[in-house]
């Protein structure tokens, strides 16, 4: 038998069993975890910028405040 029968064959015996489409199912939910992990902490991170951006503002404000 050449290659390409024998890996007709192992294709069949994943489709027939569902075993190749659980592997992709498992695959697209992991990426699609890895990706919100990816964002949420791209998130923290940004709001913790914004966060120093603003008490700096706030410090900038107090202190012409006080030259007043």
């Amino acid at each position: 038998m050449n290659d390409l029968g024998h890996i007709g064959d192992v294709a069949r015996v994943f489709g027939e069993k569902g075993d190749l489409a659980h592997r992709a199912l498992f695959l697209w939910a992991s990426g699609a975890s890895a990706l919100l992990v990816w964002s949420l902490k791209e998130l923290a991170a940004s709001n913790k910028r914004f966060n120093d951006f603003v008490q700096e503002v706030a410090r900038l404000t107090r202190l012409f405040d006080d030259d007043a």
